[in-house]
């Protein structure tokens, strides 16, 4: 089974992209959670000594541009990898 490799890293790109939203959503709705989060995602014991979260359209932006670059890169380049190993 051959992959459509432009299609399948558009499917992984718009899912990133919603995903990211939700995200910045609620981090932009609840900073204080979103930290305390951040901290059990990356085991850090103290997240207080960050600076506090402000998620402006800017940055959201700024942020949304290079994941979706890079999902769509490395998800094309994966599912062209897959059709190579499997002819």
């Amino acid at each position: 089974m051959q992959l459509n490799a432009q299609k399948f890293a558009l499917a992984a790109t718009i899912t990133m992209g919603i995903a990211y939203t939700i995200c910045a959503a609620f981090t932009a709705l609840n900073p204080d959670l979103a930290m305390r989060f951040l901290g059990w995602i990356i085991h850090l014991t103290n997240v207080d000594k960050f600076t506090s979260i402000n998620v402006t359209f800017g940055s959201f932006i700024a942020s949304l541009v290079p994941i979706l670059v890079y999902t769509y890169g490395g998800t094309y380049l994966f599912a062209w990898l897959y059709n190579k190993f499997t002819k």
